[in-house]
Formats: structure tokens, sequence, C-alpha cells
């Protein structure tokens, strides 16, 4: 996207001016919370914010739960670096649980502290924090989850009320000062954390992971590789052995799968919404644990298998699972551009469709670029974490198709001739629908954001 349309576009969004699309977002909803379609178009423009955090539509206002560097409530150390993939349980008492990701490699500023019988890795980086929240969103405590692990990006909540945080690298013992190797997905209780410990699940693969959604009636998980290079990732279906059993079943192992598309290589390829391919293929991946070869490289036999670039966010909705394709860039070995694209795949009928894609060609132009984690709001909607270049946002979008600005960060990295801002992650709604939860990578921020969703 040029400078000069991104800044017309956040003109527009700053004046509270939708950008109206066509395609296909009215079905995202089906059979979800966000189907009450409550909101019908956005709450109007961003007022800047004096204290230079978070700019915010009149009548929202938000609290700084947990920043990074400040001590932790356990007294373990410091909040660590690189706030990513968040979600918010139920407690008891109109307490909300939140369980939150640290994207950590070996050069982060500060590391998730290690703690006794939660740590994988001592020369891991990574992991989770968790905090309690009381009735107002003050909070009551704030732990170590999870250590030992490494770049913890995304993830995904199970049926069962734990949060499977994942690591997006696939780097070995003996590299980067790990002693053991890394590319697991991990079960993370959100007030118990030493019921699930530190264990990888190892039948899910050993991959870059980036985020997974679970069929509630099944029990089958879907997992999405987010490879920014070429060989691009695949996106995964785990069938467990013990599907839906609660804590800790997922430990029992299962089959690991990967999807083939017949006669598609490459998913960026696909670029008119709407299209659809049935008779989806799901090969066994040989070596899930990858010991000599990565899961995306491996042998599926003389039709090969789907490739896609920046595979990142994924949901549940209705009786379907929703992926997204951040952005896709001939420059960089995918077969066509884009910037952004969300499928969904109907395993009842074994179908795949292209619901939408972003820009620049499209119908469908999100005024930033690069959608990241998406979450379904109560307001009945959608709202997308922005990952690109310049003012990073929050946007939502409705479900007749207008978007509009919910958020913007304040906190340039930057110098005024070169700015840079930290990208949002991690968004998610309290229980009760109330409060949006969203984080500020870096300099690492978690917020609470209340107001008038339900207008």
């Amino acid at each position: 996207m040029s400078a000069t349309r991104r800044q017309i576009l956040a003109r527009a969004s700053a004046l509270g001016a939708g950008i109206a699309f066509t395609g296909a977002l009215s079905e995202l909803f089906e059979g979800t919370a966000a189907a009450r379609n409550l909101g019908h178009t956005g709450y109007g423009p961003l007022v800047p914010d004096p204290g230079g955090l978070l700019d915010l539509p009149q009548g929202f206002r938000y609290s700084v739960l947990s920043r990074e560097g400040d001590e932790l409530r356990s007294g373990e150390g410091l909040v660590p670096s690189n706030h990513d993939g968040m979600a918010a349980f139920a407690g008891a008492g109109g307490r909300t649980h939140l369980v939150r990701n640290h994207e950590n490699r070996n050069t982060a500023k500060i590391s998730v502290p290690t703690v006794p019988g939660l740590t994988y890795d001592p020369g891991g980086h990574g992991g989770c924090t968790a905090l309690t929240l009381d009735s107002r969103n003050r909070v009551l405590s704030e732990r170590v989850a999870i250590a030992g692990t490494a770049v913890n990006c995304a993830g995904g909540r199970t049926p069962w009320g734990t949060w499977l945080t994942c690591e997006e690298t696939e780097d070995s013992a003996g590299t980067n000062g790990y002693t053991k190797d890394h590319g697991f997905i991990f079960e993370v209780h959100p007030t118990d954390p030493h019921r699930t410990g530190a264990v990888p699940l190892t039948a899910m693969g050993r991959f870059q992971h980036e985020a997974i959604a679970i069929d509630p009636e099944r029990g089958v998980v879907y997992e999405t590789e987010d490879a920014f290079l070429k060989p691009f990732g695949l996106f995964y279906r785990f069938l467990p052995h013990k599907p839906l059993g609660g804590v800790g079943s997922l430990r029992a192992g299962g089959r690991l799968q990967a999807m083939r598309v017949p006669g598609v290589p490459d998913l960026s390829t696909i670029q008119e919404t709407g299209a659809t391919f049935d008779g989806i293929e799901w090969v066994d991946v040989p070596d899930p644990l990858a010991a000599s070869t990565p899961t995306r490289l491996q042998d599926y036999g003389p039709k090969g298998i789907t490739h896609a670039q920046k595979l990142e966010g994924c949901y549940w909705g209705g009786n379907r699972v929703y992926f997204v394709s951040s952005f896709a860039r001939g420059a960089d070995g995918s077969g066509a551009d884009h910037y952004g694209q969300i499928w969904r795949y109907d395993p009842q009928r074994r179908r795949l469709t292209l619901v939408i894609v972003f820009g620049p060609d499209t119908d469908v132009q999100l005024p930033g670029e690069s959608p990241d984690n998406i979450c379904l709001a109560p307001s009945g909607g959608l709202m997308v974490c922005e990952d690109g270049n310049g003012a990073q946002h929050v946007f939502g979008v409705t479900r007749g198709g207008e978007v509009y600005a919910m958020a913007r960060g304040r906190q340039n990295l930057g110098t005024p001739e070169e700015p840079e801002w930290g990208e949002f992650a991690g968004v998610t709604f309290s229980p009760d629908g109330d409060t949006m939860y969203v984080n500020c990578y870096t300099p690492g921020t978690t917020f609470a954001v209340t107001g008038p969703w339900r207008r």
C-alpha cells in the first residue's frame, strides 16, 4: 500500500468515516455469539489520548493492567517483554483470568522468570504469564504460568478452559542457547499452572506454530504454521486419541495431518472471493517431530501438499474453522500478492472457501495492512489487530462490512523522521463482553478497554 493511500485511509478512519466493502462477511458470524449483530456501525472518530498511549472513540476509556518491566505481583521477577496472544476465562465472583503469551527469543529484553515445576528449558526466554482481575478490572494477581519456552506467539483456548500456547520456532537443542528442542504446543491452566506444568505436546507437531482452534463437537485441533519465507507453512489438523478429554488429555497423543487442496500448491494464487474447493484431503505428516526435515518440507507423495505464506489467526465459528493468511508477497516466493486472506474450512463437507481477500486490488480494503489476530466481538462484528507498517490500529469490522478504527497506538518507538509503532496482539473480550483486552507487543503493555460496546 502506498504511503499516500495509507494516509488518506488513516485520515478517513480518524474522522469516523467507515470504509465500506462487499464480500461474504456476514457468514463469518453464523452460529457465533456475534450473530446477535448488535453493532451496525463504528463508534465514531478516535480521540487523541492525553496520556500518550491509546486513542479510543468518545465514551471509551482504558486502564493499563500490566507493563513490561514492572514487578510481577507474585514477586517472581519482572513483567516479561513482547506481549502477544492472549485469552480471557471466566472466574468465580465476576473475576476474569487472562493468560498472556510472551514471544521472547534469546535476544529478549526481559525474559519470563524461571519457576520450578513450570520451566521447560532453562535456555528458553519465552512463556506465559497469568493475571486475575476483579469485576472492575483491578489486578488481583499476576504470576508466571509457564517458562523456558521460546517465541510464544499465539495459540487458542480449549473447550475445557485452558490455553494452548504455541512456539513459533523450530530451533533444536544446541542452537541459540537452548538445551531442548523447541517448536511445540504447551497446555497452560489459567489458575493452577502447576496442574499442566511445562509438558510439550509432541504429537501435535514441531514446527513454527502460530494459532489453534478446536472443533467443540469432535475435538479435532486445527493448527496454523507461520512460515515467512519459502517454503511456506501448512494448515494442519490433529486427531487426538482422547478428543475433548479435558485437562491433560492431549498428552495421550494422536495423529497429525496436513491439508492438501487438489490442484492448488499455493493458496496465495486464489484471488476470487467465494472460490470454493471440494474434496479437501488430509495427509499424514510423516515425522511430526521433524527430527531431520521440517514438516512443511517432508515427502507428501507425488501430489505434494498445499502451502501458504504467513498462516496466522485461527478460530472456530458455528460448525467451521477459519484461518488467516496475513499477507503474501511474490518477492518472497509466493505465487501472488495479497494483503490478507480469510479462509473457511467445513469439515462435514470437506470444503474450503476463500471468504475475504484484503486489497490492494480487491473490493476489500482494510485501512492498513496485514491482518493478524482476529476475534469475534460481542457487538456483532470482528476486531482485527494490524501488524504492518506505520501507526498501528485495532480495526473493527461490522457484519455489514464497514471497517472502522477502534484503537490506535500512541507509543512511538522511533523518531519523528522515522516513526515506528508497536503492533497490537492478543485481542480478546471478557466473558461478559463488557471489556476488550488487548496487548501492545512492544513496549509490552496490556490494556483493558471499557465503554458502550453494546451501543
